[in-house]
């Protein structure tokens, strides 16, 4: 009997036949090995549709929007224009000077931080005494709301009694207008742009710095080379990559600056500082074209996305 039993255990199960209930447990065991198998994708997921439920809505929208002519102040519900909107945009001189005065903003805070940025790294990597000091109080300009900086700005740079003239007059050095000037008001605001986030920009240069390997300066140093030299034929080009994520970084938030621009001079004077993010806040929200609004946003949208796979391809030639 028990030779046959061996030997019916032994006879192999036809394909197709039933192997008999799974034994339990065996579900999960098959859950956990897809979910391995596709883990790239699986984990990202959530992110992903949260991300598309958040921005995809607001966008689709403002993209729909931009084709309609619609006032909120007026009861008339949107109408369907076209390309109208657009076509008034690149007609109208108050738009064409706004995207002049964001190129003219963007492009100077971010050539003067850079350069600004790559300096102050250089100098926080030596070793000294107190260093850990100075940096932590070079980092507290990031740590300030914009709102806060552009008062404290506002009263520093005030004609009459802004503590900026008041030094250039104790020793007999003229005393410009700065944000009430029509030539001046950009660079101003540059300035101040400048001031609380040079930091950002050394912190990220100094990141590269540290990973710098030491194999080349060893070799320099055999070589003879100076300092000017070893800087700029082996730490400018080692640093490229750090120094374009830097500048990507930059590039965005100043193409995006709003707030110090909007209190210290709300655009003015005669709109000389009114830049793309100011106009389309004045066209929305005091105008209430919001279609119009919305033609503005859509090409902001894609300046700032070409903008930034320019300098992400340039990163990686680098």
């Amino acid at each position: 009997m028990a030779a046959l039993d061996q030997s019916m255990m032994s006879v192999p199960i036809a394909p197709g036949a039933s192997r008999g209930p799974a034994p339990p447990g065996a579900w999960v065991s098959r859950l956990g090995a897809w979910s391995d198998r596709n883990a790239a994708w699986l984990f990202p997921l959530p992110g992903l549709v949260a991300v598309l439920a958040l921005m995809g809505y607001p966008i689709g929208y403002t993209v729909y929007l931009s084709f309609q002519k619609w006032f909120v102040s007026s009861i008339q519900p949107p109408t369907w224009v076209g390309l109208q909107n657009y076509t008034l945009l690149f007609r109208d001189e108050r738009f064409l000077a706004a995207v002049w005065h964001t190129a003219v903003f963007t492009l100077v805070a971010l050539v003067v931080q850079t350069v600004l940025g790559i300096g102050m790294a250089l100098i926080f990597n030596e070793e000294f005494k107190g260093r850990g000091v100075v940096r932590t109080l070079f980092l507290l300009p990031m740590a300030a709301t914009p709102v806060a900086i552009a008062l404290v700005w506002m009263m520093l740079l005030d004609p009459g009694i802004g503590l900026i003239n008041w030094v250039l007059k104790s020793v007999h050095l003229p005393q410009p207008l700065w944000t009430g000037s029509e030539r001046l008001v950009l660079l101003t605001l540059a300035l101040v742009d400048t001031w609380q986030w040079t930091p950002l920009v050394m912190l990220i240069v100094l990141a590269g710095l540290a990973a710098l390997p030491k194999d080349p300066y060893d070799a320099a140093l055999v070589d003879g080379a100076n300092a000017w030299q070893t800087f700029w034929f082996i730490t400018l080009p080692l640093l490229r990559p750090s120094i374009m994520v830097a500048c990507l970084f930059r590039l965005i938030d100043a193409l995006k600056t709003f707030d110090i621009i909007y209190i210290i001079t709300g655009g003015g004077p005669a709109w000389a500082s009114e830049t793309l993010n100011i106009f389309a806040f004045n066209q929305g929200f005091v105008y209430f074209h919001m279609g119009y609004t919305s033609a503005v946003l859509v090409l902001f949208l894609g300046l700032i996305l070409a903008m930034s796979l320019v300098l992400i391809r340039l990163r990686r030639a680098a």
